[in-house]
């Protein structure tokens, strides 16, 4: 059982990037991610935010280096291992990537369904989900007739549904107005819990004002990541 401040996450040496490229977006790399934080990685367009966090989710392998994850290599996992780590990851999306044809319960069930939960099971957590995050009354509705703050919050219910242990935003509030992305920076702090980790790429300093850690990543960011604690930006 993990407790508040343990590392859910631990990379040591790592190098990630693409099969495409020559060179690892990140190399040599060093972070511990605990649970029951938010842990907020700053940095440019290209400093390797997206890069990281698509490792952390099981998307991309390590090329160097080792990455776990409450204690599994994420190296080694392979077919349903890997299949049911991911089933532990919440996403939340820079461009909501919500379903237009669908409403606001039927785009935050249906990962679920695909996950194996019955429809009954997955309507209503679904609901409970949306009316956590004040959306009740617009359970219904379809993403076109929300406000861009609206649908944020349908896709961080969408990314909670199965309730995971690691939540990961990816520039939450690239898109939103001010009111709106204040908004959006206490409800991906409010997600926090002894069991959980959230982690959010962001160059957003509204993020700063969250009790979290701070990552800098930048072009030549090797070994050890400059971590603060708190707001210090």
């Amino acid at each position: 059982m993990t407790h508040p401040g343990e590392a859910g996450i631990c990379a040591r040496g790592l190098s990630v990037g693409y099969r495409s490229e020559l060179q690892p977006v990140l190399s040599g790399f060093d972070l511990d991610v605990p649970v029951g934080h938010v842990t907020l990685l700053f940095g440019a367009s290209g400093s390797g935010k997206t890069t990281l966090l698509s490792a952390f989710a099981g998307l991309l392998r390590p090329q160097a280096g080792t990455l776990t994850a409450w204690g599994h290599d994420m190296a080694g996992l392979r077919g349903s291992e890997l299949l049911e780590y991911r089933r532990s990851v919440g996403i939340v999306f820079q461009s909501f990537h919500l379903i237009p044809s669908l409403s606001a319960w039927e785009n935050v069930a249906l990962p679920l369904r695909l996950a194996g939960w019955k429809p009954g099971a997955a309507r209503l957590r679904a609901f409970e989900a949306l009316d956590a995050l004040g959306m009740a009354g617009h359970s219904r509705r379809r993403p076109g007739r929300m406000s861009g703050g609206q649908r944020q919050r349908v896709a961080i219910a969408r990314a909670v549904g199965a309730r995971p242990r690691l939540v990961l935003a990816d520039e939450p509030t690239a898109h939103l107005d001010a009111a709106s992305a204040a908004d959006t920076v206490s409800l991906l702090a409010g997600l926090v819990s002894p069991g959980v980790a959230v982690v959010v790429a962001t160059h957003d300093p509204r993020f700063a004002v969250t009790d979290s850690r701070v990552v800098h990543l930048g072009p030549d960011v090797g070994g050890p990541a400059g971590v603060s604690g708190g707001s210090d930006l």
